[in-house]
């Protein structure tokens, strides 16, 4: 409760490696905040950095740390207690400059309340030094003179120290009680915490599952839509051999079509014989029965062609009707695809957060 920051920025955090003691492991997967916390109960200076719920620096500054500017935006200190050295990468050089002289400023400030700690310990020893001096000769002169007056004005001094001594320790028994309440409330707190991030751990957990569990019916729609994809392709190779067969009909119809004009021409030049050279009287019958054969012939041809060209539709239809069908067909499968994806990429984010 009587900790205050005195100066805060944002860096990314680094620990020594502790088996090479060369290499950097990072402590934070990103830039954190970094803060100088002043102790106004213990009069000491704290970096204090945490990571969402886990702290990654807890350093208390001494005299003896030196900071240590190591390229334009990267700096590092030794800590002897956490046994361990930390790094921090700042994203300008005007940061990492700033670090370093707060770093200075509270590490002389560090030394100037210990040079008063250890003055007061030695004032007080001196005090008890010269309250014992004192004693031993008032003992001396009662023993010389040998009166009990003097015996008990030389008592005297020694009950007030001793009282004093006793007030002493009663206000650090006091101070004592105080931080064990203070530390109680504090493992409270930290209980507290602890439930709140095991529920929260138990509802990740809960909502991992039920990530699990949507991602299994979607990857077997997905082997469904396979299934089907194989199917649309196979109908589309049907497709292609009746275009294939479609095509054959075609060239079949050019060669009917100019067998029937062959036909026509040679019906022509008979006609035109029958015309020019009557002796052919006697022949015409003949002529005519081929003709009427040809145009039987014709007939027959002229069926084939219309049951082709009835074919020929027909396979038309087919093929608009089957790709209209893949085309909504696929539109539904670039569909599925794209939720996938955004799953994919929910259940991704998911698993970095936790």
């Amino acid at each position: 409760m009587g900790e205050q920051p005195i100066f805060t920025t944002r860096a990314h955090v680094f620990q020594i490696d502790p088996n090479t003691k060369k290499n950097w492991v990072p402590a934070s997967k990103q830039a954190v905040t970094v803060s100088y916390f002043y102790d106004v109960t213990r009069n000491s200076y704290r970096i204090i950095s945490v990571d969402g719920a886990k702290v990654i620096i807890n350093s208390t500054i001494t005299p003896n740390m030196t900071f240590t500017k190591t390229s334009q935006k990267f700096g590092q200190w030794a800590d002897s207690r956490a046994n361990t050295v930390f790094g921090l990468g700042f994203s300008s050089e005007q940061q990492l400059t700033k670090f370093a002289e707060k770093f200075q400023e509270v590490k002389e400030a560090a030394r100037l309340a210990r040079d008063k700690s250890q003055e007061k310990i030695e004032t007080s020893s001196n005090h008890s030094q010269e309250s014992g001096c004192e004693t031993p000769s008032s003992t001396q002169a009662s023993s010389v003179n040998g009166t009990d007056d003097e015996k008990a004005s030389c008592a005297g001094p020694a009950d007030t120290h001793l009282k004093s001594e006793n007030d002493k320790l009663k206000i650090a028994l006091t101070q004592s009680a105080a931080n064990v309440k203070k530390w109680e409330i504090e493992l409270q707190t930290l209980r507290e915490s602890n439930a709140r991030l095991t529920a929260a751990l138990q509802e990740s957990a809960a909502s991992v599952e039920q990530w699990k569990r949507q991602f299994s019916i979607c990857r077997d729609e997905n082997d469904r839509l396979r299934n089907k994809i194989d199917e649309l392709e196979e109908q589309c190779s049907e497709i292609n051999r009746e275009k294939e067969k479609n095509t054959q009909l075609k060239r079949r119809i050019e060669e009917l079509e100019s067998e029937l004009r062959e036909k026509e021409t040679e019906l022509k030049d008979l006609r035109k014989q029958s015309e020019i050279i009557p002796q052919l009287m006697s022949e015409c019958e003949y002529v005519s029965e081929k003709l009427e054969a040809a145009e039987r012939d014709n007939q027959n041809l002229e069926d084939k062609v219309r049951s082709l060209k009835t074919d020929i539709e027909e396979s038309k239809y087919r093929q608009r009707h089957l790709k209209v069908e893949l085309k909504s067909f696929l539109e539904v499968l670039d569909g599925k695809i794209d939720d996938l994806h955004d799953f994919r990429r929910g259940l991704s984010k998911l698993g970095s957060d936790n």
